[in-house]
């Protein structure tokens, strides 16, 4: 898959894709009844949603970019089938036909390169490696900064540092409501 279909695939289906481009919390507060609008549930509730689009846009970016690897490695069979044709041994027959009768239109003729048609090809083989190594490049410092951002999260987790500091608080309460609600029923 070329860049630019890469480009296309991500500008079309990720950017519009998060629901804060889609709806805003205010939005989607005053999509219920005015009595319920203050509701912290409603938060939650639109976190929760914004949680589980971000896990498929999140699959969809993988999709992509497992896509954009395919065609790579595609590209790269049918070059070295190319070159496997150009490099097969040629038939023996084939061989004699030419020492008898000359170059013909049935017998295979292998590419020759002279100096000037040799370097373009040469220079695009090493556009194509330094793309590929940039590539390369980019997603290993993606994935390093993914394994931090982890790892820190971990961290984070560990010492009980959260990035949102109300969040004990409100978790604490949910149980307690659910707790609540549990009594009652019984």
């Amino acid at each position: 898959m070329a860049t630019n279909e890469a480009t296309i695939l991500r500008n079309y289906l990720l950017l519009p894709a998060r629901l804060p481009t889609i709806i805003s919390l205010q939005e989607f507060t005053s999509l219920f009844p005015k009595s319920q609008q203050s509701s912290p549930q409603i938060r939650t509730l639109y976190r929760d949603l914004q949680q589980q689009r971000n896990v498929v846009v999140d699959g969809v970016s993988q999709n992509i970019d497992a896509q954009i690897r395919q065609g790579k490695a595609l590209r790269r069979e049918v070059i070295k089938a190319r070159r496997e044709a150009e490099l097969e041994e040629q038939d023996d027959e084939i061989d004699i036909e030419r020492m008898l009768f000359g170059s013909t239109s049935n017998t295979v003729r292998s590419k020759q390169h002279s100096l000037m048609t040799i370097l373009p090809e040469m220079d695009e083989a090493i556009a194509d490696m330094e793309r590929e190594i940039q590539t390369i490049e980019q997603e290993e410092a993606a994935l390093l900064e993914s394994i931090k951002q982890a790892v820190g999260n971990m961290s984070d987790l560990r010492y009980g540092r959260f990035a949102n500091p109300k969040l004990k608080d409100e978790v604490l309460d949910g149980l307690e409501r659910l707790q609540n609600t549990c009594e009652r029923k019984t």
